[in-house]
């Protein structure tokens, strides 16, 4: 990559899991009853055939990752599980009395946290087989979880399994044990190898590696040195992520410094690296950050542009309704969003008072629904198309003028009703999408909110 252009586009940014991104929802949520009302009317014409999405956020870590941007709390006792469980079951059982008397058919069903393999194998069986009660489970189905490797057992894998989870995302970070130990992060090579042979060995389809590069410590040779390691061990598809420096969010961050950081050069010598090793085993690059072997489902959907992007990140599955529960958990109605309660306690007092325990919200206006759609693409497909008589506004062409320079910079190609993003241009997709982001333009951030977007 050209460093003129690393200089030139290495700004703050969104990663476009939704549009309008939570910093730009409305200033006042939706009412509970107009919630409902989105939920129910999205439900009603979607649930028969795309089905739902469900994911669940388990918040609880025994040990605070510094490096990590997730809502969490930090706890040792685990007298805290049966309590969460019974609230993220009476929560759904508050969203099963909106969406009425049809069954909901669960096409995608997803456990993240914090740490998940945090409750004991007997409560996560318990709690799933409760929330699946009075549902069909689609055809299709995907039920996947978050796995850390210091805590996930033989014990945890087997009893998800038996409630119909086929996906395993490993938490792998990093290798190295000097960036390991300054992440607060204690795994071992042979903990993720074990897992993942195991996971295999009972029966499941796809597993995932979480990696991250622009860590604190990190170096090419080290970081090379990890990714041979993942490829000896052949994960199905890998989560490349660019560390989110934000501390001014998550103070836990604060434990290092700039200075531990690689810079924006050395972080992209990272990248490029390992990208090339990856590729070279086979891996094909997708998306924004995601990498798949031409066998997994991901890679697939990438190929017939049915790749989608959400609160969880980069999905083979679209469903239309994606209802979050537990703290901080993101729903999207598709014509609007709700972020719970961040807080153990809010939550709970929310739902005593058996209401649902949203606190934020967004309903989506019709240029929203419009740069949703080609922010998507883009995100998704690095391409978006339109026509003179639908699917723009004003915004949008307002949005195709701010990439002139992107596109005398070789980044994008812009043509009659088609904007691609070109290969050079794929490290800068959500400069990109930021061109279009008409709510950032009209309220530019006077402070930090976002992380850099290279």
């Amino acid at each position: 990559m050209d460093h003129q252009l690393l200089q030139k586009y290495n700004v703050p940014g969104p990663r476009y899991t939704s549009y309008p991104t939570v910093p730009y929802w409305q200033s006042t949520p939706p009412s509970p009853e107009q919630w409902g009302e989105l939920v129910n009317d999205t439900f009603s014409v979607t649930n028969k055939m795309q089905g739902i999405s469900l994911y669940i956020h388990i918040p609880f870590c025994e040990s605070l990752c510094t490096y990590c941007g997730c809502n969490t709390r930090i706890t040792v006792n685990h007298a805290v599980e049966q309590p969460y469980m019974e609230a993220v079951l009476k929560e759904w059982e508050l969203y099963k009395a909106v969406l009425g008397s049809e069954k909901p058919r669960i096409r995608e069903l997803h456990l993240g946290g914090g740490t998940p393999t945090f409750f004991s194998p007997e409560n996560l069986k318990s709690m799933i087989s409760r929330l699946l009660e009075g549902c069909e489970i689609h055809e299709q189905a995907e039920f996947g979880f978050e796995a850390h490797p210091g805590n996930t057992t033989d014990e945890h894998l087997m009893a998800l399994y038996e409630v119909g989870f086929r996906r395993i995302s490993i938490g792998v970070q990093d290798f190295n044990p000097i960036v390991l130990e300054i992440i607060n992060r204690h795994q071992t090579y042979d903990q993720v190898k074990h897992l993942t042979e195991k996971a295999r060995e009972i029966g499941y389809t796809s597993v995932n590696y979480d990696v991250v590069y622009g860590l604190p410590q990190q170096k090419v040779c080290s970081m090379t040195q990890t990714i041979y390691k993942v490829i000896q061990l052949r994960p199905d598809r890998i989560a490349f992520y660019s560390y989110a420096h934000v501390p001014w969010i998550k103070p836990g961050q604060r434990r290092f410094t700039e200075e531990d950081l690689p810079d924006s050069m050395k972080k992209l010598a990272i990248y490029e690296t390992c990208r090339g090793a990856l590729e070279m085993a086979g891996y094909e690059n997708l998306g924004m950050d995601h990498f798949a072997l031409k066998t997994d489902g991901l890679f697939k959907a990438f190929e017939e542009k049915r790749l989608h992007r959400n609160f969880m990140g980069y999905t083979d599955t679209q469903t239309s309704l994606l209802i979050g529960l537990g703290v901080s958990a993101i729903s999207d109605a598709w014509w609007g969003y709700v972020q719970n309660e961040k807080g153990v306690e809010a939550y709970y007092k929310r739902l005593a008072l058996r209401e649902l325990p949203f606190f934020r919200g967004h309903v989506l206006n019709r240029e929203d629904l419009i740069l949703r759609r080609h922010i998507q693409h883009l995100m998704c497909n690095f391409e978006t198309t339109w026509s003179h008589t639908q699917e723009v506004s004003q915004a949008f062409y307002q949005g195709l003028a701010r990439l002139e320079e992107m596109e005398k910079d070789g980044l994008v190609i812009i043509e009659p009703y088609h904007l691609r993003v070109t290969e050079s241009g794929r490290n800068f997709v959500r400069n990109v999408c930021m061109a279009f982001d008409a709510r950032l333009w009209e309220n530019v951030p006077q402070t930090n909110l976002f992380s850099q977007t290279v």
